[in-house]
């Protein structure tokens, strides 16, 4: 799943039918359920309307009860169960109650109405449920006025649709009935099999049963679906039959799905080719969603998707397409590496979302190479590397204590970081013994469950390795942090050798401990005395498994002076630093680096900055030489880390403006060669290029050429036409929500006014994005609160409500408006964001703040907050962390060195 706002659990209603408690004085489970009642299969038929407001289901479940018990725990919320048939092995039936013991945490008890002895039972639940208005379980959502209803069931929503044993380590078959409105259609994991009258109006559809899978990956969708049917993808070595595709989109949509059909074929011979493993279910279906909690859900046959990474055509912006290619290679990866592979437990879900976003890399790297996607791994890591520098910081592989740590799960942390490490092992053991291990793992578990230690085994199997690696691997799995690796060059008996040591990375301000070791297989590249010429063949790599607080590695061959390179190709999750002397080497060798290796010579700037080794100064010189690089991923690396200092660290307009002029020489000239609009022909890397220039030259600093250029196309845009709509297709379409956001900013509350009035008329999702990011971009403060109180409107969409929450917070008046803004309408972004995290609601009050003031005001009023939402405590700490840091790191820089 790629998770762009992540869905929070709120205070689920009881539910429950049958007058009293059994005598049971067993405790309801606290986490994991109960392994001594396991589900066989499930048959799910549910009735649904999307016009209503409420469905009605009937679950049935064979149950193998392996200790005599008068009861069982299960999961639901929010369901009413009306009846509760138990048919024991001699088919005797027994009436059995349904008690919701926890609603909070959706734990149920069923009770048999007498102890039962081991056997195979059989339960039967009727009951009734609401269409959840917040994006989970079976929930409600609307198109051009037309309402459906679909399924999000990861991590623990199934309990919203079905009474369940809803954990990944239940993994059955299903089978999937739905009736619904004769004018409806619905689609589901697998292919329809049969369709039945069911009375006036009504019709049955019943699907193929489904391979094993936990309830997470159950999903259908009912409504007037359009849909797009693509040829077969071919069979192959793998695979003996041609694999249906299909593309289903919300009424008269399907159309514009003809792109990603059309790019999915390529990722699918791709994936079976490296598995040695045929893509396993029945067809395919991509399913564009018109309101959705994550980026994407990999559900088995049926992948999920928010609409405008499917809905593409040729004035697409460039970050779309290359969006859907990246995003889709993700989910398709999961149907190896999640779905017939399925971790047993939440603490491993890395196992699903690290996988996928490394082999998603992979994919994109053989089928599009001119995507980068090495560079968006290396990217991704240093992402990773910000929260991981955090005290508060998750592991990769952490234990869960509550559903909290289930929601909170699906971060940097799992995705990317995730994704590095097993890149970093893959290059250390070699890619071909790698994949080895991973065929063998897939093989070995496919339509199972697994474990860590399953992964790691394969794969040191694979490689001839002991339980050195083992403890190497997991040293990154089972600790929080970023490796800190320092490096010191020195002559030692006529040969140059690099002293190596290592701690946890910590920024200035941090409480946490930095003695801290992993087992790191640190790579170095440096220069060599080839031909006595600096050029791209004078150079070597030397690694070593740092495993050890201190090491050692010889550079055969080094030149003298040699200048290093302590992490070659960028291929290792760690950070390191020189002194200043091999700091100045290296800066005057970046020109050498490979593009990975420059934007881990950036990173490493970066950090230098928030460890207090250098200062603003130091970090303008460094940067400078990155500017030039022809890499848009190396070129526009320096522009956060200065966007950092104008924001907080410059404090008179002299300060500013040294900046801005810095900003201008090093980028305008290319932006402006580029122009505004797009070319006939470009590369989808200018068009990109173009949009991150405008939109940071713009916004971040300000520089009035870029303004007026954007403000021309926003102006444009607003332009009503004859039928009296925007003219949105006047602005370049990669720069739409740019030109928006100047002329809201410049001509206030008209460009807000005509925006709002616009969204509801508008379905196109690359639009709807245009005017949600022009609306964002308001400055001024009664129009800000105008935008933030619409971002509460239905015509707003859930999954669409952070795009206007997240803005407006560059200065202090402004966080103190959105923070007095949050909390007056606590109740109401509460009762209906259940899409975002409880995690995300601290960022979404207070992130971006930086002062101590700002970090004591959020921990004060969420403390007695805490049990609102699953996982507000560990978004709680993060945040608050986050602010502390930026404080003390604010209050160590002196703004005098930017103008050195």
């Amino acid at each position: 799943m790629r998770r762009f706002v992540r869905p929070l659990l709120l205070t689920a209603l009881a539910a429950c039918c049958g007058a009293a408690f059994a005598a049971t004085t067993e405790q309801a489970p606290q986490g994991r359920l109960p392994r001594w009642a396991v589900p066989q299969s499930y048959q799910l038929a549910f009735k649904v309307d999307p016009a209503q407001q409420d469905f009605s289901g009937t679950t049935t479940i064979k149950v193998r009860l392996t200790q005599a018990s008068d009861h069982l725990w299960l999961d639901g919320s929010e369901l009413t169960v009306s009846k509760v048939t138990v048919t024991d092995a001699a088919g005797k039936l027994h009436a059995g109650k349904y008690v919701a013991v926890d609603p909070k945490a959706g734990v149920v008890r069923v009770d048999f109405g007498s102890t039962l002895k081991p056997q195979d039972l059989t339960l039967s639940f009727d009951y009734t449920a609401p269409l959840n208005a917040q994006l989970q379980g079976l929930y409600k959502v609307s198109a051009r006025g037309q309402p459906y209803a679909m399924t999000q069931m990861e991590p623990i929503s199934a309990r919203f649709a079905f009474p369940s044993f809803d954990e990944p380590g239940f993994k059955t078959p299903f089978d999937i009935s739905l009736t619904i409105p004769d004018s409806q259609t619905a689609v589901a994991n697998t292919q329809q099999v049969k369709e039945a009258p069911a009375g006036k109006g009504w019709k049955t559809l019943i699907f193929a049963q489904t391979l094993p899978l936990p309830t997470y990956l159950v999903a259908f969708g009912v409504g007037p679906w359009s849909i797009a049917t693509a040829p077969d993808i071919s069979p192959d070595a793998y695979r003996a039959k041609p694999l249906p595709l299909r593309g289903i989109a919300a009424a008269g949509e399907a159309h514009r799905m003809r792109h990603v059909l059309g790019e999915t074929p390529s990722i699918i011979h791709a994936l079976e080719n490296y598995y040695g493993f045929g893509y396993p279910w029945d067809k395919l279906d991509l399913l564009a969603a018109p309101d959705f909690s994550a980026g994407a859900m990999e559900n088995a046959g049926l992948v999920t998707f928010r609409d405008w990474l499917l809905l593409l055509d040729k004035d697409s912006p460039a970050r779309n397409v290359r969006g859907s290619f990246n995003v889709t290679a993700h989910e398709l990866a999961h149907q190896w590496t999640g779905d017939t592979v399925t971790l047993e437990w939440w603490n491993d879900i890395w196992l699903n979302e690290a996988f996928a976003t490394w082999m998603q890399q992979k994919v994109t790297m053989q089928v599009h190479p001119e995507y980068r996607a090495d560079l968006d791994r290396v990217r991704g890591a240093q992402g990773a590397m910000t929260n991981d520098s955090l005290v508060s910081a998750r592991s990769i592989r952490q234990p869960i204590t509550g559903n909290g740590d289930i929601m909170t799960a699906f971060d940097g942390i799992t995705y990317q970081k995730g994704a590095s490490v097993i890149g970093m092992f893959e290059n250390y053991v070699g890619e071909k013994t790698f994949q080895k291990g991973m065929r063998a793992y897939i093989q070995q578990h496919k339509f199972g469950n697994t474990t860590a230690a399953d992964l790691v085994g394969a794969i040191a199997t694979a490689a001839g390795k002991g339980e050195a690696f083992k403890h190497a691997f997991n040293s990154f799995l089972d600790q929080s942090g970023v490796p800190y690796v320092q490096t010191k060059l020195e002559q030692k008996d006529g040969k140059t050798v690099l002293q190596l040591s290592q701690s946890r990375y910590l920024p200035l301000g941090s409480s946490g401990d930095a003695q801290r070791i992993w087992g790191v297989p640190v790579c170095v590249r440096y220069g060599t005395a080839a031909n006595g010429k600096d050029n791209a063949q004078s150079s070597k790599v030397s690694c070593e498994m740092l495993d050890q607080a201190t090491g050692s590695m010889v550079l055969a061959g080094a030149s003298k002076p040699t200048w290093v390179m302590p992490n070659a190709n960028a291929g290792g999750y760690y950070r390191f630093s020189l002194g200043k002397h091999e700091l100045a080497d290296l800066t005057a060798h970046a020109g050498m680096l490979s593009d990975a290796e420059q934007l881990a010579y950036a990173d490493a700037i970066n950090a230098g900055f928030r460890h207090g080794d250098l200062d603003a100064g130091d970090v303008l010189a460094a940067l400078k030489p990155l500017t030039g690089s022809k890499i848009r991923e190396v070129a526009t690396a320096p522009l956060g880390q200065l966007g950092w200092i104008y924001q907080y660290e410059a404090t008179i307009g002299a300060q500013r403006a040294r900046l801005a002029g810095w900003v201008k020489d090093a980028y305008l000239p290319r932006l402006e060669q580029l122009g505004y609009q797009r070319k006939a022909g470009e590369s989808e890397d200018d068009s990109l290029l173009r949009s991150t220039l405008a939109s940071s030259l713009a916004f971040d600093f300000k520089l009035p050429e870029v303004r007026a250029a954007l403000l021309k196309q926003g102006e444009a845009a607003l332009k009503p036409k004859a039928d009296g709509r925007l003219d949105l297709d006047a602005a370049d379409p990669d720069l739409l929500g740019d030109a928006l956001g100047i002329a809201v900013q410049e001509q206030g509350k008209p460009a807000v006014d005509a925006l709002i009035a616009e969204l509801p008329k508008t379905s196109d999702a690359a639009l709807r994005n245009g005017i949600l990011a022009g609306l964002s971009s308001v400055e001024d403060p009664a129009l800000t609160e105008q935008v933030r109180n619409f971002a509460l409107d239905k015509q707003v969409k859930v999954g669409e409500m952070a795009m206007l929450l997240m803005s407006g917070r560059d200065t202090a008046v402004q966080r103190d408006a959105m923070w007095q803004w949050f909390t007056a309408h606590y109740p109401q972004i509460l009762a209906r964001t259940g899409s975002f995290a409880g995690g995300f609601l601290p960022r979404l009050a207070a992130g971006g703040g930086c002062s101590q003031a700002e970090a004591d005001r959020l921990q004060a009023f969420f403390k007695p907050r805490l049990n609102d939402a699953a996982g507000i405590e560990r978004g709680l700490a993060q945040t608050g962390e986050s602010i502390r840091l930026c404080s003390a790191l604010k209050a160590k820089q002196d703004p005098a060195a930017i103008l050195r």
